[in-house]
């Protein structure tokens, strides 16, 4: 089975200059873990989900430093923590985002999907056909491919 048999086609999705605040409602309103990031031509740009929202509620880490002959060395990176404080003070989606995201084909398999699923922790991934979003694939989608079909 492909993905373009069991994905959603014409999925939600936010623009990067979307409040965070609007995205949240969004993601809440349609009980969705994750929602594609595009620009105006339809291009994936990224991927919002849950925990990059839940992210601005976290702490600001702060680095540990190590004294060596009368001298500091910082062991956290700094492109690291200007990562954490860009998503913290998010406000509109292109700060909390994570850009280029895994995403799938059309024609990729249920197998593949499956992987990614389970050996990366996503719940959903973009479908992209020719640099566009054509749709989403979930875990529900592909649960819903080993229930006996309805019988009506």
């Amino acid at each position: 089975m492909l993905v373009k048999e069991i994905m959603t086609a014409k999925p939600i999705t936010v623009t990067g200059n979307m409040e965070i605040v609007e995205a949240a409602k969004l993601l809440l309103e349609n009980r969705i873990n994750g929602v594609p990031v595009v620009d105006d031509d339809g291009k994936l740009v990224g991927i919002l989900c849950q925990s990059d929202i839940i992210a601005q509620q976290k702490k600001l880490p702060v680095p540990s430093l190590f004294s060596f002959l009368d001298g500091y060395i910082n062991l956290s990176s700094m492109k690291g923590i200007e990562k954490e404080v860009r998503k913290i003070a998010a406000t509109a989606v292109f700060d909390a985002m994570t850009p280029d995201p895994v995403s799938v084909s059309p024609d990729s398999t249920i197998e593949t999907v499956a992987a990614l699923m389970v050996d990366h922790n996503f719940h959903t991934l973009p479908v992209v056909q020719d640099e566009r979003l054509v749709g989403v694939v979930g875990k529900e989608d592909i649960l819903k491919t080993l229930l006996p079909p309805d019988r009506e």
